[in-house]
């Protein structure tokens, strides 16, 4: 009897509010503005899932022998199903499959030719709820202000 021996490399860690607010900053500042401006209107600065979805594409992509998933960045391209997300940012998940467990051999696994991905939605904005760390909700716009300091809040 064989038996795999089954590794997981762990990279990432839990980080403090204030280390995600540092990056989310740094995000707003180095990306999203400029992505903002060239769009004429708020890019979107999250997706939102249940845990029930997360769970879901999880039990697929172990039930397919995988033991990872690549976050990629993506914008929605003209002919997506809601107009007024044409040319936000999103991610899509990809499940991924790799012999020891490392980010260096990890490769997408496909099903009858197609890849195992996952579009999460809704993002935000347009579709916020108060758990953004602005005050908008519903279908509202978010509005970005820069303070003197160069930090910066949407609201």
């Amino acid at each position: 009897m064989n038996t795999i021996e089954k590794k997981s490399v762990n990279v990432g860690n839990y980080i403090s509010k204030n280390e995600m607010d540092t990056l989310t900053t740094a995000y707003k500042q180095q990306r999203w503005a400029d992505n903002s401006s060239r769009l004429g209107r708020a890019d979107s600065m999250s997706v939102w899932l249940t845990v029930e979805e997360l769970e879901g594409f999880l039990d697929r992509v172990k039930e397919n022998g995988g033991n990872g998933v690549r976050l990629h960045f993506a914008v929605h391209t003209e002919g997506y199903h809601i107009p007024e997300q044409v040319g936000m940012q999103t991610v899509v998940m990809v499940a991924n499959r790799s012999k020891d467990g490392s980010l260096e051999n990890a490769k997408q696994i496909l099903t009858s030719g197609e890849v195992i991905a996952y579009l999460p939605a809704p993002i935000c904005p347009p579709m916020c709820g108060g758990g953004f760390g602005g005050k908008t909700s519903g279908m509202g716009q978010a509005t970005l202000i820069v303070r003197d300091d160069n930090s910066m809040e949407v609201i």
